[in-house]
């Protein structure tokens, strides 16, 4: 075989076997920081709730179902703040008010309500966390499939973070074929340390949560 053609077959294997061990690598990494049962979950500052659709201004049913496991940290006492991040970059596309006004109509306190607004994907809301808000531990609240990259991408940038399952509805096997790809996309941002487009003043998770609302 020529030179050529052996160099292109080595560069394919070693890319496929790197896109099939680079997310089971992230399963493995975050298992013992992920937990079905909110009794077993630790105490954290902050629950943050990962952007996903809307639909005519309401949460879809993954991020509705998002937003009440996160409500539920909140009235077990696990959480003292929820930090709501999605995407707003678009007008009449907010992934993150519909969110607010949910956990408003469920009784959490205004001042508990963090939202980032600038959320556009899983590494620009950890990294945004950490530098933005200030959250130095966390627990994040997103679906069994997402959990690993989310969990595995907050820990290497640094925060204290767990992950609570919540529950699953849609199209399971379409949802965990994209977050394959999405797990080699993780693993780029963290090799070159990209910084997100925006970042801006910080809020800290400390403080008040209306102040980050508009």
């Amino acid at each position: 075989m020529h030179s050529k053609a052996i160099y292109l077959v080595f560069v394919f294997g070693a890319l496929v076997g790197a896109s099939l061990v680079v997310p089971v690598y992230i399963h493995q990494a975050t298992g013992a920081y992920i937990f079905d049962s909110v009794s077993e979950v630790p105490t954290s500052t902050v629950a943050i709730v990962l952007g996903a659709s809307v639909v005519r201004g309401q949460p879809s049913p993954v991020l509705r179902e998002r937003a009440l496991a996160a409500l539920e940290l909140y009235r077990a006492g696990k959480v003292a703040k929820i930090l709501v991040s999605g995407d707003d970059s678009v007008e009449g596309f907010d992934e993150v008010s519909p969110v607010r006004r949910l956990l408003q109509g469920e009784g959490v306190r205004d001042e508990d309500i963090f939202l980032d607004h600038a959320g556009f994907d899983t590494y620009s809301s950890m990294y945004r966390a950490r530098d933005i808000f200030l959250v130095t531990d966390a627990l994040i609240v997103t679906q069994a499939f997402h959990l690993p990259r989310a969990v595995f991408l907050a820990r290497q940038l640094g925060l204290e973070a767990s992950g609570v399952v919540a529950s699953t509805s849609g199209n399971l096997v379409d949802r965990y074929l994209r977050e394959w790809g999405a797990s080699l996309k993780a693993a780029v941002e963290l090799t070159i340390a990209r910084v997100p487009k925006y970042l801006g003043p910080q809020f800290p998770i400390t403080g008040d949560g209306q102040d980050t609302w508009e």
